[in-house]
Formats: structure tokens, sequence, C-alpha cells
């Protein structure tokens, strides 16, 4: 009986895995046919986000909300950034890509100009930050000399520069950290997103202080879970079982830099307070995350 169980629970396992892989890769005829579930594989296909249990008001006996900074240069924070390449196919996107996708697709109906959700934004509105266009100086000659609008100008004296995947440097998180006293254990839900890049019309400049990153819209993260849950991050230990992005950001599998928490003065970031010295930014953000661990501890003593 035990060993027929065991063969049961082996098959169950191979087969949840096999469904994460690249589907039908391996009986695939043409290379249009990568990807492509068979009829069996789409009826035992049942793979949705796992649903957030309810917590109730009265259930929070304490919380505090953060923001977070995800630098993307650190390695334990690549999956969030590779590829920046667009052509890899329909399983390998950057979040980024992801995002943006489907905004443009409408299937993000919503972003936000900040991370208080007051003021909605549409793909229009973005358009500025997320775009330039610039007549060269040449240019600017060319239209005096020829006396030519900007409608006539030749492209070679334009300038185009987009944000694309490899220009995202870091992405903004907001979160709530929140001790549940009926599971008696201190858990974190994440709010909010933003990928952020320096300033569209500076992106390119040398100079260090327009290189500082700019949110360029955030997105409410319960709202979207179905498609951050159907995106898959690369799972550099092994390929056939990838990485939700929400199952990547509700599992905390990233490192973030507290550079602000909700506060009697406004929610001010920490910069605001400890001006001009990074070493003790960085050590104020541990201050606010030790002050976070510690009340889970002292919970438990005597």
């Amino acid at each position: 009986m035990k060993i027929t169980s065991f063969i049961y629970t082996g098959i169950a396992i191979l087969s949840a895995n096999l469904m994460f892989a690249q589907a039908n890769i391996l009986n695939a005829k043409i290379p249009e046919e990568i990807g492509m579930k068979t009829e069996a594989q789409l009826a035992l296909d049942n793979d949705k986000p796992l649903e957030y249990g309810y917590v109730g008001d009265r259930d929070i006996l304490y919380s505090k909300m953060v923001w977070e900074k995800v630098v993307l240069d650190e390695r334990v924070n690549f999956p969030l950034y590779f590829p920046v390449e667009e052509n890899l196919g329909e399983n390998r996107k950057s979040l980024y890509q992801v995002l943006m996708e489907n905004m443009k697709s409408g299937m993000i109906p919503k972003v936000y100009a900040d991370s208080y959700f007051t003021e909605e934004r549409t793909l229009k509105d973005l358009e500025a930050s997320l775009s330039m266009t610039k007549i060269t100086n040449a240019g600017i000659d060319y239209m005096n000399e020829n006396a030519v609008g900007e409608d006539e100008i030749p492209e070679e004296f334009i300038i185009r520069r987009e944000i694309g995947p490899a220009d995202i440097n870091s992405y903004l998180v907001k979160g709530l950290w929140y001790f549940d006293k009926r599971q008696g254990e201190l858990r974190y839900r994440i709010l909010a997103l933003a990928p952020a890049a320096p300033d569209v019309n500076f992106i390119d400049d040398d100079n260090e202080a327009n290189s500082e990153p700019i949110a360029m819209f955030w997105v409410f993260v319960p709202e979207i879970r179905d498609i951050l849950h159907e995106a898959k991050a690369f799972n550099n230990n092994n390929s056939a079982v990838p990485i939700s992005f929400d199952h990547l950001l509700n599992s905390r599998r990233f490192n973030g830099i507290i550079y602000k928490e909700e506060n009697v003065y406004g929610d001010r970031e920490v910069k605001e307070y400890v001006a001009e010295n990074a070493l003790m930014q960085l050590l104020e953000s541990e201050r606010i995350k030790d002050k976070i661990r510690d009340f889970e501890q002292d919970m438990w003593s005597y």
C-alpha cells in the first residue's frame, strides 16, 4: 500500500513539473508548435495564483507600511531584470516587458502616478516619461536655412529614445508588514510596484546627477496577480521549472533597501532626514528593518 502511494505521489510531482516546462518542446514538428499545449494538458492545467487568505482588521495586532528600493544590479534581483532582449519568445520576458505589453493590450487597465493610488494614469499620460524626441543642433540649423517646420526635417536630424527593459535599474516596492494574532506570526503583503529608470531626457547623459531613478508608474499588485502568475521568471537552477513573478514577489525572493516608512512626518523618506550620507542612510534602513523584525521576537519573550 505504501509503495502504491509513493508511486502515485511521484507521478503527481512529475506531472506538475512537466506542466511548468515549455509545453510540447520535445514533440513539436515545427517551431510554431513549441509552447502549444495539448488538449490533455489544457484539461489538467489548473494553474492559478495562490489566493490570499482573508485577514480581518481585528486580527492585525501590529502593522508597518514600508517602501523599498530593489536595485537590479544585485545578483539576487536578476530574475526581475533579465532578459533585456525582447525577441526570446513568449516564455522569456523581463518584468518590465510583461507590464508594458499588458498595459498596451489593456489587460492592465489602471496604473497610478504615486503609491497612494490617488491619481490614475493612461499610456497617453505616460508618453512623455517613456519616450523622447529631440531635434539636434544641426536639425535646428537645417530648419533655419531652409525655412521648414519640424515635420519636414530629415530623420537624420532627429534623436528618438524610448525606455526599454535594459534601462530599468530598480523597482520601488510598497508593502505592509503585519502581525497576524490568529496565526501568531509576522507576515508581509506586497501592495504596489513601480519600475524606475533615469529621466528619459537625460538617460544617456554622463552626469551622475541625472542618473537618479524615477518611478514611471505604479501598479496595484493584487489587481494584476493573474498576469504576474502567467509570466514566468527564469530559474537558473532548473529551466524546466520556472518561477512566476507572482511567486517571486510574494515570497520576497528579492533584496530591497527600505527608503521610506509611514511616519508622523508625512511619510518622509530616509534621505530627507539623513542627508548626503549614503552609509548612514543604509544603517537607518537596517534600523527600520530590525525594528519590525524585533517586534515578532519580543512577542515571544517572557
